[in-house]
């Protein structure tokens, strides 16, 4: 599988490319920017976008999802419980970032928690893990051993849950059930700054030492 992680945007969201060697489909996962920077990275490895994944619906992870929805028809998956973020994304990126982004992307098609999203040799397990937003999903390659885990969970750290809809009981619960029951050794990869384990995450975290 090739595998790409390209922080973007003024808030440094990790965009995530996914190619199928062999068919030369891929996924994009929280496309935040760089649209141009993103299709570049297509092109460079011949491979063809065939959907955009969502892990979660704040401004900073979607604002390359409809340029590259207009530039490549790819349909955009997203749990439903966070569309009205997307409905709101123009007014939170003018009062968090000052400008307007323009219209928001179309969600072409919902995530259901427990489902297979199969791209080519591709398979991504869809786990709801709300929290930092209500439709929050983490995506796990068992076969790649990895979690992309959005903003849920960080190397050291744990999402934001002082914005609406956010809910730290429900986040610490959803990385214990969904996320720390994986093995130890696969990778996290997630929303912003670098990668960790499971494992790592489950001895050293100090915020999984809360009760929940």
């Amino acid at each position: 599988m090739i595998f790409l992680t390209m922080p973007v945007g003024m808030l440094q969201v990790n965009c995530y490319i996914l190619g199928c060697e062999r068919t030369k489909q891929a996924i994009v996962v929280d496309p935040g920017d760089k649209p141009g920077a993103i299709l570049g990275a297509l092109r460079r490895h011949d491979l063809t976008l065939t959907a955009i994944l969502g892990t979660h619906a704040h401004f900073d992870h979607l604002l390359a999802c409809r340029p590259l929805q207009e530039a490549t028809g790819a349909p955009f998956h997203l749990h439903p419980a966070d569309r009205p973020l997307v409905a709101a994304m123009q007014r939170t990126c003018m009062a968090w970032l000052g400008y307007d982004p323009g219209e928001p992307p179309s969600v072409d098609r919902d995530i259901t928690p427990g489902e297979r999203l199969e791209f080519g040799d591709i398979s991504l397990e869809a786990r709801h893990t709300p929290g930092h937003s209500p439709g929050g999903v983490t995506f796990v390659d068992h076969a790649n051993r990895l979690a992309l885990t959005g903003d849920a969970l960080f190397a050291g750290s744990i999402g934001r849950t002082d914005f609406p809809g956010s809910d730290h009981a429900t986040l610490l619960r959803s990385i214990r059930g969904k996320i720390l029951s994986l093995p130890d050794d696969y990778a996290v990869h997630s929303g912003h700054g670098p990668a960790t384990t499971v494992g790592s995450e489950r001895r050293n975290n100090p915020f999984l030492d809360e009760e929940w």
